[in-house]
């Protein structure tokens, strides 16, 4: 599960500094992906140990940030939705970046809760 961690915190450096550069944007704003990608890649570089209790406490602590991050973005989701359908909003490429991070997100959350449950049987 670290390595997904860190391909996950790769997977969003990549789609924030794609938004920042695809878009022309001069907004930090835009970088915020990348920069939360950077702590998942740091969260999975801690969690890539032998001792058990550290390797589940760091692949927790990226969970619940995951989690928290898909939650947050909830909105832009609902946005995202709404420009498909025709709505016009000021800044769609920002919107389209925020929801592609929820969904990554989203998918991240299933597949350690996924990886949490499997190894809860695998104990038992």
């Amino acid at each position: 599960m670290a390595k997904l961690t860190i391909g996950f915190g790769v997977l969003l450096i990549a789609l924030g500094v794609t938004g920042f550069v695809m878009t022309g944007s001069t907004h930090p704003t835009a970088l915020i992906p990348a920069g939360v990608g950077v702590l998942f890649c740091l969260f999975g570089a801690l969690a890539n140990t032998q001792d058990s209790k550290k390797r589940m406490l760091w692949m927790h602590v990226a969970v619940t940030v995951a989690l928290l991050l898909f939650l947050g973005s909830i909105p832009a989701d609902i946005q995202a939705f709404r420009l498909a359908n025709g709505a016009q909003y000021p800044h769609p490429p920002a919107i389209l970046e925020k929801a592609a991070m929820s969904l990554f997100s989203l998918i991240f959350v299933l597949f350690c809760v996924r990886s949490f449950i499997n190894a809860r049987v695998r104990r038992s």
